[in-house]
């Protein structure tokens, strides 16, 4: 058996191994451990690889940005900001049919702004917004769809941690993606609120509408969400006006929002010690992942798989837009079972070769930008996509009065909304590049 053939071979035992119920992080190390003695030969490669690529791996400067992100969303969240987000934006739509959903959808898109999780997104939201969708008489299928469709807002709108690791693995500047994921977040959150008020019009028993606020009380709704802002200004006002790096502009935001938990009564010890554990557990989590994908990536780099795969797709003279979309449908398909990050980590290397090399008319960078845009939403919408979206199951069992299925009843008209603003984005790369051409 050949090296390459190896490789190949490699792909599909792992995925065996993945629905089998080992870790993705684990699975990955051991196929590219295991790969890598068999094609060398021996061990002592092995283990000056795992010397060697561990410390490559974590001496990354830009890692450093996932923990800080990542507790700057566990001080969000015991700061008691999703409250005030969901408080404000009720105040504001919820008059409106359909408007307390609208609410939770606008809330997520803004507690995505300084958490950079889906799965915290939805599960935080939920706590806040659940109650009084149901209090309004909201159907447990539509809240449940709701608030799993908002949640995947939180790792679209920046900034996102699954981001960062992509423009890693594609060396790409974390700033411009950042910017290109705005517009195609923005859209997202007036995508929902837009099926939601179509789904109220075609079932109109499914809610009740909230009570006018008087502007008074808006105003005093939106004052309470100025930390929010503060704190997305100082981490994406900071980066764009040359103030910080993205890495150190995780870190103020980190520090900015642990002051405003503080200084809201928010952050007790108790918490606090929660928030690090928390952050540490996950940063553990996804660094495993890294590693595991590092050595995997590696061993597929040894075997060629990736360069011959792309010298295949380019040679055989297929259309560039059929290949983009075979590769977004594949992410559509396995993002169902798989979370974003190690879909991200295990498929790039392969399929953004095969991007790269195809002409879409588009500067290399821009393609770049465009297709991590592209995958990330399309792997979100696999977090919600029945029967195994893993939102789904995250806010069903918040409500355990809802059937799951339900819940995939009304999930549906998000799924839609999904894959029409994809295709959107696909027909017309001008709307995601649209702010970083401009800017820079």
């Amino acid at each position: 058996m050949t090296d390459l053939q190896i490789g190949i071979f490699s792909i599909p035992f792992l995925l065996f191994l993945i629905f089998l119920r080992m870790p993705i992080g684990l699975a990955m190390l051991v196929v590219g451990l295991g790969g890598t003695a068999w094609v060398t030969g021996g061990s002592l490669v092995v283990l000056a690889k795992l010397k060697t690529e561990t410390y490559s791996t974590f001496s990354s400067h830009s890692l450093s940005i996932v923990p800080l992100f990542l507790l700057m969303g566990q001080f969000a969240t015991v700061g008691g900001m999703s409250t005030a987000l969901f408080k404000a934006a009720e105040s504001w739509l919820g008059h409106r049919k359909g408007g307390v959903a609208m609410a939770a959808v606008g809330a997520c898109a803004g507690f995505g702004s300084i958490c950079g999780s889906s799965l915290a997104t939805a599960a935080t939201m939920g706590q806040v917004a659940m109650p009084e969708l149901k209090r309004y008489g909201y159907s447990g299928g539509l809240s449940t769809a709701t608030l799993a469709a908002g949640g995947t807002l939180g790792i679209l709108i920046p900034p996102s941690v699954v981001l960062v690791i992509y423009a890693i693995l594609t060396e790409q500047n974390i700033a411009k993606l950042f910017l290109a994921a705005f517009i195609p977040g923005f859209l997202a959150a007036l995508g929902y609120m837009i099926t939601i008020s179509l789904y109220m019009r075609f079932s109109p028993g499914n809610a009740q509408v909230r009570e006018r606020v008087p502007y008074r009380e808006r105003m005093k709704a939106m004052w309470d969400v100025w930390p929010v802002l503060i704190v997305f200004l100082m981490v994406v006002g900071g980066i764009y006006t040359g103030l910080f790096t993205p890495t150190e502009a995780a870190a103020i935001g980190a520090a900015g929002t642990g002051l405003i938990a503080l200084a809201n009564k928010g952050l007790t010890k108790r918490n606090f010690q929660d928030s690090i554990l928390k952050t540490a557990n996950n940063t553990a989590m996804i660094f495993i992942i890294i590693l595991g994908a590092s050595f995997f990536n590696s061993f597929l780099a040894l075997t060629q798989v990736p360069q011959e795969i792309s010298s295949f797709v380019i040679t055989q003279g297929f259309n560039p837009w059929t290949v983009l979309i075979i590769i977004l449908g594949i992410y559509l398909v396995f993002g169902c079972v798989m979370d974003s990050l190690s879909m991200i980590l295990l498929t790039i290397p392969i399929f953004f070769p095969i991007i790269s090399n195809l002409d879409f008319g588009l500067t290399a960078e821009e393609t770049a930008i465009w297709f991590g845009i592209l995958v990330l939403i399309v792997v979100e919408v696999g977090l919600i996509t029945p029967p195994v979206g893993m939102n789904l199951f995250v806010i069903n069992a918040m409500d355990r009065k809802t059937r799951i299925i339900d819940t995939y009843k009304a999930v549906m008209p998000f799924i839609a909304s999904d894959i029409v603003r994809t295709a959107i984005l696909v027909a017309f790369p001008g709307i995601t590049l649209f702010l970083m051409r401009w800017f820079y």
